[in-house]
């Protein structure tokens, strides 16, 4: 079930939200957390009911590695119950990738598997490898098989993120704590679902079919004008940001409404100034991950000069075949190993600081933010395309290696470059210049971070920080309808990107 579908807004949120309040107003803490069990299974069998087994299946062996982890703190138990997880994940991800490889090396025509992939499974399996390791490592909350089956489905983040670890809502799973502040978190929830909603069906899916029309072209062997592939790709570039930060927003209302806060998972990370910064700021749960869970036991930055830019690419590596079994993703992550290699040299480098105090703050600043922006989007062009060929052709076409004419440039300027223009004009001005809504939100701690985690908004702008009033009531109000009329005149209903995932 999609958190944008009517079907979500009108037949689950509504009576889930009334029964736990029922529940909340009785103080029955256990009945609070079943329900929430129950509402949060029958969300994901909404999708694929056989997937079901899988997931609980997965719970099961998980909770029962961890209590033999807790008799016997062996690193024997721990390896095979991460070794079963990584290799649960790899026959439903990466099985078919892996088959195709070997025939095409070895000439071979082994048959594929065809297995569907399972929605959530990377982030299901990396959030209980952490708690196993967690429990190895005797940094364990206190934990009941109920409360362990809810911090692995609840449903705002069972999806598509954040990674959670089991210390960020294991803990909140109380009565104590669904009892808070009900009037602000039901308020604050709907605000941060309503801007996130509006992120994804207005923005995010506004500019989805230009870079359809243009991967799609790229994908399937057709030339490209310089303009088109431009368009393509920054339209991508949008999308993405709007799709994934307006998913953070509706997983962290969401949760809010039911009393619990997530981990920020999205800071504005086209505002970065570097791609250290950037992966600072995007999908920053997972990067907590990688670093914690890969990075850090490969040796991180004990092995040496060389062993640690190894052990930081290897890393990039797998997370970008997290996302998805293909070398497209491979690359995109290798770009980004890359660019983080180059920024370290460069941040420690007598040059660096030389070009820096030279330029001016200013001047640099526009350097740094122009470079770190160039690269990210000729990254997003092979996590986009569908082909390596498809991504070269974009590529090669932004640079003006192509023909002057194209099949795909027609329908990408169908609705005139003018309106092109002033939709990039506005996405820009909202993403370099305007506060995120956890800036917007922050006095009020919608997040598990401490609120120094955020900048504190300021100077012309401090009347958009969040607060109880009337016109933030109308403001909620008028984006959540506007919304829900773009989701009844949209002919279908396009899923979260990270729902693939």
């Amino acid at each position: 079930m999609v958190f944008s579908s009517l079907e979500f807004i009108y037949l689950f949120l509504p009576p889930v939200l009334l029964v736990y309040l029922v529940l909340r107003a009785l103080k029955l803490e256990t009945g609070i957390i079943l329900w929430l069990i129950t509402a949060s299974l029958a969300f994901y069998a909404w999708w694929n009911p056989y997937y079901l087994v899988l997931l609980l299946g997965s719970v099961g062996f998980n909770y029962l590695v961890h209590k033999a982890l807790v008799q016997n703190p062996s690193k024997v138990i721990f390896a095979f119950g991460t070794a079963a997880n990584l290799a649960t994940l790899a026959l439903f991800k990466y099985a078919d990738f892996l088959i195709e490889n070997v025939n095409s090396v070895a000439g071979l025509s082994i048959p594929h598997l065809d297995l569907i992939l399972p929605l959530a499974i990377s982030f299901y399996t990396f959030q209980q490898i952490s708690f196993l390791h967690d429990t190895l490592a005797g940094k364990l909350v206190n934990c009941d098989f109920k409360r362990y089956v809810l911090f692995v489905t609840f449903f705002p983040q069972l999806i598509a993120g954040p990674i959670v670890m089991q210390k960020d809502t294991i803990p909140q799973f109380t009565l104590k704590n669904f009892s808070n502040r009900l009037v602000t978190n039901l308020l604050l929830g709907a605000t941060l679902f309503s801007i996130g909603l509006f992120k994804k069906i207005v923005l995010a899916d506004s500019v989805a079919p230009l870079a359809n029309i243009v991967f799609t072209a790229a994908d399937t062997g057709q030339d490209l004008t310089m303009a088109a592939a431009w368009t393509g790709s920054i339209a991508y570039t949008f999308q993405i940001y709007f799709d994934f930060s307006g998913y953070c927003d509706m997983a962290l209302g969401l949760a809010l409404m039911f009393g619990i806060r997530l981990p920020m998972n999205f800071n504005s990370p086209y505002k970065a100034l570097s791609i250290v910064d950037f992966w600072r700021r995007w999908h920053m749960t997972l990067s907590r991950f990688l670093r914690d869970y890969l990075y850090i036991p490969l040796g991180g930055n004990r092995s040496g000069l060389l062993g640690s830019k190894g052990n930081l690419m290897i890393t990039m590596l797998l997370g970008g075949l997290w996302h998805g079994a293909g070398w497209n993703f491979v690359i995109w992550g290798g770009l980004h190993g890359g660019y983080l290699i180059v920024n370290h040299f460069w941040s420690h480098s007598t040059f660096g600081a030389t070009f820096k105090s030279l330029a001016g703050r200013h001047l640099y600043t526009m350097f740094a933010w122009s470079i770190t922006m160039l690269a990210v989007i000729i990254a997003w062009v092979f996590f986009r395309a569908e082909t390596l060929p498809g991504a070269l052709t974009v590529l090669s076409s932004m640079a003006g290696l192509s023909s002057e004419v194209s099949m795909a440039s027609g329908a990408v300027f169908a609705d005139g470059v003018y309106q092109t223009l002033m939709m990039f004009a506005v996405m820009f001005i909202i993403v370099a210049f305007m506060p995120n809504s956890i800036q917007m939100t922050r006095s009020h701690r919608p997040i598990i971070s401490a609120a120094g985690d955020v900048k504190k908004i300021g100077g012309k702008l401090k009347s958009l920080r969040w607060s109880m009033s009337p016109q933030w009531a109308t403001f909620t109000s008028v984006i959540f309808f506007v919304t829900v009329i773009q989701i009844y005149r949209l002919n279908g209903l396009t899923e979260f990107i990270y729902f693939n995932f």
